[in-house]
């Protein structure tokens, strides 16, 4: 008799403890598994993105190279001049009169919402829910909120210097690159903008999304509403030239086809106005991008603010130092030391900037001094990423608001989660690798020189970080990139075969790889934004194309190409069509071409 516990019990009792041991072992293997494959697809995602702005940087160096160095009556400096008109000489009443409104009538069947201004707090409160239910605003009175946010920000200093004395928290928010749904979600969870409840927006407010004009309205009319409490700092996507490449131009034309001109050029106007940073209670500094070694807040406040500058480019590094930052193309790396240095001189204690997505929505680094806080969740895909915005109170300690706007994230497993985003990268790699097929070509013959048409899998991973150039781990890549080996060895012609349906001559081979970039520039050549281009300024577009990747094209070629892509035959082409022709299909769903003219890989 007795209470204790009998042999039998006690042998279950550790025979059930050695279990949970090993299924708690398991399970951290295989979170640590999945992290690392999460990481791989992350750094898949960002090597595409950052490999694509510094093609863009590029591009807009080049154009600024025959902008001084042609002579002015050149066709090709005409061509491109009007893109660097930022500050045209005419006085603001002038474009006052450009940018007018009174002229477009709103019809009676109109149902969206109609603006009286100045604009209220109910007003604004109407557009979130007006864009929530998929309304659009009239021509006109986007026009007359975006006049009246112009004329706003050009009373603004170029650093605003705000205080939490006049509430108690003031709320951050990063990047949201036209996602609509992150702004809506943020506004929930918030509260909309009010004198009790102040915002400062850090930039890069569009592209990539398919909101952008949306959020900018929204912003604006708050803004307005609350011209106190309610900042915006410039991001570097807040530029008329990035906006070409990343689709912003292309969602503001497509949605108001009659006056979508104007409004572009206005939002160009109105980017260039943009304040460069925020101060808060002169402790916090807020600037989207970073700092450099010449980073000074007293030239800055004082700085022509119409130009691109480090501030929106510049990213933070583990080293100590500053250096050109070159994964981009512009701004610098900067290091802890030129942190430790920049606060000190003016006595600061943190830095929040943007401008670069994490996976959990925010990531401290140098000690804790800066903060990256970015708030477009699903970024790259969904589950790819939370979002996140910080309230900051009096104490100036960052309290961290995270999420994911999409249902769809809250359905999915780990492992589905992981699964999903991961192929998404894969085949965007694989676009890539398309895309360089006559480079990597070329690469794989300098190891195969008995022409064998084969080579190891070692060769195969280095002659893809030579072409590519970026920065990934392509031997651990290789097992889900390469399927079908010999002994190690790869055939890499049936390689190519399985990556796409087509095998491009070298004309299209180019023209896919450089498809943003092509794009970019029939946006510059399409003056009057109408989305159709001669043949006379398609040729064009060819000289400036050619003389960028400085490679030569036969006149023949080109006519091919035109004959090829004018599908309707009226002597004019769609850019919408010509991009179209180039796009990556699946390769199960076509035969392979049989003959190698061009126009067998247009779809």
């Amino acid at each position: 008799m007795g209470c204790g516990v009998t042999k039998s019990s006690e042998f279950y009792s550790k025979k059930g403890d050695k279990a949970a041991i090993l299924i708690q072992r398991w399970y951290r293997q295989y979170v640590s598994r999945m992290e690392m494959r999460r990481r791989h697809t992350w750094n898949i995602f960002q090597s595409i993105e950052y490999a694509g702005e510094q093609d863009q940087v590029k591009l807009y160096n080049f154009l600024g190279y025959l902008m001084d160095n042609f002579t002015p009556s050149s066709s090709e400096r005409n061509l491109i001049s009007h893109i660097f008109r930022e500050n045209e000489v005419c006085r603001d009443p002038e474009w006052e009169r450009y940018f007018c409104y009174k002229n477009i009538d709103v019809p009676a069947v109109y149902s969206g919402p109609r603006l009286i201004f100045p604009i209220t707090i109910d007003q604004a409160a109407g557009l979130v829910e007006a864009f929530k239910n998929k309304q659009q605003l009239h021509s006109r009175y986007v026009l007359q909120l975006l006049l009246e946010t112009w004329k706003l920000l050009r009373m603004l200093p170029n650093i605003n210097r705000i205080s939490t004395c006049h509430s108690k928290e003031i709320t951050i928010c990063g990047d949201l690159h036209g996602q609509l749904e992150d702004l809506l979600l943020i506004f929930y969870k918030n509260g909309m903008p009010s004198l009790d409840t102040p915002y400062v927006f850090n930039g890069d407010f569009v592209d990539r999304g398919k909101d952008s004009i949306e959020i900018l309205l929204i912003l604006f009319a708050f803004m307005l509403v609350y011209p106190g409490d309610v900042h915006l700092n410039r991001g570097n996507h807040e530029d008329h030239i990035i906006n070409l490449r990343y689709g912003f131009t292309r969602e503001v034309l497509g949605k108001y086809k009659l006056h979508g001109k104007r409004i572009l050029k206005l939002l160009q106007k109105i980017f260039s106005w943009l304040p460069l940073a925020t101060v808060i209670d002169q402790k916090v500094l807020i600037v989207h991008g970073g700092l450099s070694d010449m980073t000074d807040l007293a030239v800055i406040s004082r700085v022509d603010r119409h130009r691109i500058l480090d501030l929106l480019w510049s990213d933070p590094m583990d080293q100590d130092g500053c250096i050109a930052n070159e994964v981009r193309g512009c701004g610098c790396y900067w290091g802890p030391d030129m942190t430790e240095k920049f606060l000190n001189k003016h006595n600061l204690q943190l830095i929040i900037r943007s401008h670069e997505c994490k996976q959990e929505g925010y990531e401290f680094c140098h000690n804790r001094k800066v903060l990256t806080l970015f708030s477009a969740s699903n970024y790259y895909e969904v589950g790819s990423n939370r979002g996140a915005y910080i309230r900051l109170g009096p104490d100036l300690v960052p309290y961290f608001i995270q999420y994911q706007a999409s249902d769809m994230t809250r359905e999915l497993t780990l492992r589905q989660s992981v699964g999903r985003t991961e192929r998404s990268a894969l085949k965007a790699l694989r676009e890539q690798l398309f895309a360089h097929k006559t480079d990597l070509l070329s690469a794989f013959q300098e190891f195969d020189k008995e022409n064998t048409g084969m080579i190891s899998l070692n060769n195969w991973a280095t002659a893809v970080g030579n072409v590519l150039h970026l920065d990934l781990p392509w031997r651990t890549l290789r097992s889900q990139l390469v399927t079908t080996t010999l002994h190690d060895m790869l055939d890499y012609q049936d390689w190519f075969q399985e990556l796409a349906i087509k095998e491009p001559s070298t004309v299209l081979d180019t023209l896919y790889r450089h498809r943003s970039t092509l794009e970019t520039i029939f946006r510059i050549v399409d003056t009057d934004n109408s989305g159709l281009i001669s043949f006379e300024d398609f040729r064009q577009t060819w000289k400036l194309l050619s003389a960028f990747l400085k490679m030569e094209i036969t006149d023949e070629a080109i006519s091919d190409l035109v004959v090829s892509i004018d599908t309707n035959k009226d002597g004019s082409i769609d850019i919408d069509e010509f991009m179209e022709a180039f796009r990556l299909v699946d390769r199960k769903h076509l035969d392979k071409p049989k003959s190698c003219n061009a126009s067998n890989y247009l779809e």
